[in-house]
């Protein structure tokens, strides 16, 4: 069953910290099956809060979704998502 990890983007409270995220994030992904499907694309607001930005990538299922997150470049990288912004992000089974 596929996996989705979603991760929204509420508020940047340090851009500097943050810039340094994307690489790292992307540097993370490889050699992992990953598949992103929206990365920080327009996003048409309907409710809530308005986000600044979200990326939803799938993964085959739950165990290659989490050695992603929690292998040691992914780690590396998500420390400057902690300080740069206000955000959440979780998995999701798909149907």
């Amino acid at each position: 069953m596929p996996v989705y990890f979603v991760m929204i983007r509420e508020e940047t409270v340090d851009a500097e910290a943050l810039a340094q995220y994307g690489p790292k994030a992307a540097a993370a992904g490889q050699g992992h099956p990953l598949k992103p499907l929206a990365v920080y694309g327009a996003i048409d607001h309907l409710e809530g809060k308005p986000a600044e930005g979200a990326v939803i990538i799938e993964f085959p299922d739950m165990t290659a979704a989490r050695a992603w997150y929690d292998s040691p470049a992914y780690q590396a990288a998500v420390k400057h998502r902690h300080a740069g912004s206000r955000s959440k992000a979780f998995f999701i089974e798909g149907v």
